[in-house]
């Protein structure tokens, strides 16, 4: 009887288990189902299976720069600077496989310069991945600079066994719709994203602003608790 009763429990923690896993799979679906629909790109369209999927999985929405502080009158090459000089927490916040080449990367075409904002190359992807950062609501024609740049990596630094390099458009808004119209008929592959910086506290505002010892005072009065006892 015993055996019996262990057996069915040991049926019914199985059955649970199995259960729990398959509502886990199906929230992690929708999720990703959610997190696609936010994505702007047409790596889909321009690239093959499963490199495309790899591409889409770069793309967030937003991107969370919270160790550049959104200042008034933050210009775009000041951004720039300090996702360069915290590389590591950019690459961090980037994704797997991303590996910093540099910043206003020259490139000549027809003996004239141009300069990439940012360029990486992704060992994950096996491509170079160029970056323009617009510190302006995205516009249509950010789309055709993006897709120049990609032609002339592809055809000067791009060796035989790299993947097709990708672009992302990083700006500091976005309309999805806008995107995609821009994007349709683009034969690069590229991806517009939004992105966000740390908030700024004016000067005038952080003396008003309560200090930890003021917040750890008010919750011991709260919640009536003794010196020594908030951890």
């Amino acid at each position: 009887m015993r055996e019996s009763l262990f057996r069915c429990a040991q049926q019914g923690a199985l059955f649970f288990s199995e259960e729990t896993v398959g509502q886990y799979q199906d929230y992690e679906l929708s999720v990703r189902c959610y997190e696609e629909s936010l994505k702007a790109s047409n790596y889909k369209e321009r690239l093959s299976l499963p490199f495309s999927g790899l591409a889409i999985d770069t793309l967030k929405s937003p991107f969370v720069f919270d160790f550049v502080e959104q200042r008034e009158g933050i210009i775009e090459r000041e951004i720039e600077r300090e996702l360069v000089a915290n590389i590591a927490k950019t690459i961090m916040e980037l994704g797997t496989g991303f590996a910093f080449v540099g910043n206003q990367y020259h490139i000549e075409v027809s003996n004239k310069d141009y300069y990439l904002d940012i360029l990486f190359y992704n060992t994950r992807l096996r491509c170079y991945v160029v970056i323009e950062l617009k510190n302006t609501e995205f516009k249509p024609e950010y789309a055709g600079k993006l897709n120049f740049y990609l032609s002339a990596v592809d055809d000067i630094l791009k060796h035989e066994f790299d993947n097709p390099s990708i672009g992302i458009m990083l700006c500091k808004s976005r309309d999805k719709l806008t995107a995609e119209y821009a994007l349709k008929d683009i034969n690069k592959p590229i991806g517009v994203s939004e992105y966000k910086l740390s908030d700024f506290i004016p000067d005038e505002l952080v003396d008003t602003l309560p200090s930890a010892e003021d917040i750890e005072k008010r919750v011991k009065l709260e919640f009536d608790i003794e010196d020594g006892e908030l951890v």
